[in-house]
């Protein structure tokens, strides 16, 4: 974590005021992959990486965003209607709709800082649109529930950003309890906390594999699962979503849709079931049985849905015989990004040494391997 104390100097020093400042944390999805959008079930937690935005107000109805990962400052005329295909358009689209909620934005600055690496399936970009969020709303004076406020961040990534991401990322950043998974039904927002034991480590394995969720093949996933259930929908009436269909629906229908349907769908469909009885191995402590879960998901996830790429799935490989390994798995929007390995913590510093040398000479490039812990939600830093 950037030090609150140097944040605060940075901003101060660039801005002229003192900023309130608020803490937006990434997350690691632990089981539960492109199963969000089909209003199914999740199951990630937040991380002790996180994204700083600092907020002072301003007198002359500019908006001005500066980003000290990006070396960069841009100054708008107050709240914009749309987009410019840029690193901005995440905050920026945060103001826009609680502008849209009735709530009139005054000119204000906003510091940025992040350590929750970029486009590697971590959700930096949720972590960024929540932290903007609590910021403009203090400015404001007002507040939402958790759940609400991820609705209105979804919507800014999804409307404003162009990225048709579910909800996972903002419920968590802003849900989360720590040391706790959190199991999210997507379609009514309710939700189960799962204590994650103290002998287990979060050990996050980054294949340098950059992926996106706003380009490229995940809106072409997205859009081959849903068109399987289309199908179904034929012949049983009511269904609007994958969630809302079983296995045997599938095989039922499978006759009538592109063999790539068929497997995105199976994938969707089984990854539901697995999330559930997931989260039931979690709380009972059968980490045996939430490891060989965790398994089953990524062969899906590499197979069924072809999400996986070469790299990550070597990754999960060369971590199979590691000493303290509970399980692995391809973690977020797929096609490159980080796997997640529950380790025995005792295990956890040798495991990454190990898995990160094996994984430099197959591969060739050097991962970055970070043990983590779950963390608590977004909130201000006093």
């Amino acid at each position: 974590m950037h030090d609150a104390k140097a944040f605060r100097s940075m901003h101060k020093e660039r801005f002229g005021a003192e900023p309130a400042i608020f803490v937006g944390p990434g997350r690691v999805n632990l089981i539960g992959e492109h199963t969000d959008y089909a209003e199914g079930f999740v199951m990630p937690a937040a991380i002790n990486f996180a994204t700083l935005a600092g907020i002072s107000p301003r007198t002359d109805g500019k908006i001005a965003i500066y980003s000290e990962n990006q070396g960069e400052e841009k100054v708008f005329d107050g709240v914009q209607a749309k987009g410019i295909k840029y690193w901005t358009d995440y905050p920026i689209g945060v103001v826009s709709i609680l502008a849209g909620e009735g709530h009139k934005i005054p000119g204000f600055s906003l510091s940025i800082w992040s350590d929750v690496p970029l486009a590697s399936g971590l959700s930096s970009s949720a972590a960024l649109e929540v932290s903007t969020a609590l910021a403009v709303l203090s400015l404001v004076g007002a507040s939402y529930p958790g759940p609400v406020l991820a609705r209105l961040c979804q919507r800014a990534e999804n409307e404003f950003v162009g990225a048709n991401c579910g909800i996972m990322d903002q419920f968590i950043s802003l849900n989360a309890k720590a040391d706790h998974a959190l199991l999210l039904d997507c379609r009514d927002l309710t939700y189960k906390l799962a204590p994650i034991p103290d002998h287990v480590a979060l050990v996050i394995a980054n294949t340098m594999v950059k992926h996106s969720v706003a380009g490229g093949d995940y809106p072409t996933r997205r859009r081959e699962s849903e068109a399987a259930c289309a199908v179904i929908a034929r012949h049983r009436p009511g269904v609007k979503f994958l969630r809302d269909c079983t296995l045997d629906d599938l095989k039922k229908s499978g006759n009538e849709m592109e063999p790539k349907s068929y497997l995105r769908a199976k994938h969707v469909i089984s990854e539901n079931l697995r999330t559930v009885a997931a989260c039931d191995a979690l709380l009972k402590g059968h980490m045996k049985e939430l490891g060989r879960l965790m398994g089953d998901a990524h062969r899906s996830y590499s197979q069924d849905f072809e999400g996986s790429c070469v790299e990550a799935d070597a990754m999960v490989a060369l971590a199979q015989d590691l000493p303290g390994l509970i399980g692995a798995r391809l973690t977020g929007g797929g096609f490159g990004g980080c796997t997640i390995n529950l380790v025995e913590q005792t295990e956890a510093a040798g495991f990454a040494e190990k898995l990160g040398a094996r994984y430099a000479q197959k591969i060739g490039i050097t991962p970055q391997i970070h043990i983590c812990h779950a963390s608590g939600g977004a909130h201000r830093l006093e």
